[in-house]
């Protein structure tokens, strides 16, 4: 297990601008050979949106692309028609696959805070995909199988345990509160990276813990 601390992430977005971002991988002008991807995750991208702030129209192609809203609302457009707002609770989900362009913003009048996962696919091409889940029940998970990948959103009470899945790779993110993971005290915005996961526990260290695990094929 190759534990990863939220201090280590790199500064990246334009905080001029109102776009602050902590990236979990190499991305954008930061390239790390060392830290390309892990199983399939290629990024996990930490950002905070002030009011009116976003990311204008911009492309993507063989990306399988997960946003997990923290706090505020996510305004979400693109090039296949889509334009949604998502909120706390809701997984969605954009696969880019042969190309797409999409907007995202924050048009409220609080801040945004979310976290983005990008994933590679097992094949390139296809037509685009878009959807969002809203409200998704814990422990319910979430799959996305053109990267043969599953994600588990785990809300833990203080002392609440759950199986981390046993699965050739295994990244797992602290979105908030405090968890052990394998006799490790994770925080927020905290990571672990497992190869060859079995028999691993996580078990909340505060109440309010919530924490994103992507299970993965080899």
């Amino acid at each position: 297990m190759d534990v990863r601390r939220a201090g280590e992430r790199y500064r990246g977005g334009d905080p001029a601008a109102g776009i602050e971002s902590l990236h979990a991988f190499s991305f954008g002008p930061h390239y790390d050979p060392d830290n390309l991807r892990f199983g399939a995750v290629i990024a996990c991208n930490e950002e905070r949106l002030a009011p009116g702030s976003g990311f204008d129209e911009h492309p993507h192609s063989h990306t399988e692309i997960v946003t997990w809203v923290v706090e505020g609302e996510l305004t979400h457009r693109d090039s296949t028609g889509r334009a949604t707002v998502v909120r706390p609770g809701d997984v969605q989900r954009l696969s880019a696959a042969g190309g797409v362009r999409h907007v995202e913003r924050n048009d409220a009048d609080v801040p945004l805070a979310f976290v983005q996962m990008w994933l590679a696919p097992r094949e390139p091409g296809g037509e685009p995909v878009y959807e969002v889940v809203h409200g998704i029940a814990d422990s319910t998970p979430y799959a996305v199988p053109e990267a043969g990948a599953m994600l588990h959103v785990r809300r833990l009470a203080a002392g609440e345990r759950t199986a981390v899945p046993d699965a050739a790779y295994v990244y797992a993110h602290v979105v908030r509160g405090a968890v052990r993971l394998g006799g490790e005290a994770l925080g927020p915005g905290d990571s672990a990276r497992i190869t060859d996961a079995k028999d691993l526990e996580a078990v909340g260290a505060s109440s309010g813990a919530e924490l994103l695990v992507w299970e993965m094929a080899g």
